[in-house]
């Protein structure tokens, strides 16, 4: 539970329309339906969704991480655009990062595209560090990735953190459009 009105949970085989239909709005169908069947089975794949039972839109947004040895390589961040701006966001990255912890994972990695501001500002909200660049990484434009970091999701002062960051996201979750509705 995010807050008294938006549930995260792990999604299902169930999910899929809703799944395939966020996908389908955020990244004009990046993964196919059997891609995300495939995730869903993977017992090295975490897919995490938010939901709201006061929206039109049933999946507000979700995240996804393989698990690679000890640790977390975050391969999706989405939130449907009407609920951009709210936490959402943040509350899937915070999410993704306390349920790799959970599972004893030491760090956290992810690419972004170069010119994605909106997602390297939230990356760095919650501390990663750009580490390099994959050059010309995306098939559609042949534009550049930054590969993100995040060490130390072990340390003792990462679960301060954890909790400092869980703060902040309900507070604003609790003062956002969604939860008015």
């Amino acid at each position: 539970m995010l807050s008294s009105n938006l549930k995260l949970k792990s999604l299902t085989p169930d999910d899929l329309g809703a799944i395939l239909e966020l996908d389908q709005t955020c990244f004009g169908g990046l993964w196919t339906l059997e891609g995300y069947q495939r995730e869903l089975d993977s017992p090295n794949s975490d897919l995490l969704g938010i939901f709201s039972p006061h929206s039109h839109t049933l999946l507000l947004g979700m995240g996804c991480f393989w698990t690679i040895l000890e640790e977390a390589h975050i391969t999706i961040v989405a939130v449907h655009p009407l609920y951009q701006g709210q936490g959402l966001g943040q509350a899937l990255v915070y999410s993704l990062l306390k349920t790799a912890c959970d599972r004893n994972l030491e760090r956290a990695t992810l690419e972004v595209r170069a010119s994605n501001q909106a997602a390297i500002s939230l990356y760095q909200k919650f501390e990663f560090k750009t580490a390099g660049r994959r050059r010309g990484y995306y098939q559609d434009n042949g534009e550049d990735a930054l590969i993100l970091w995040l060490s130390d999701l072990q340390h003792p002062s990462f679960q301060d953190k954890l909790e400092k960051w869980h703060s902040m996201i309900v507070a604003k979750l609790e003062r956002s459009i969604v939860n008015s509705q």
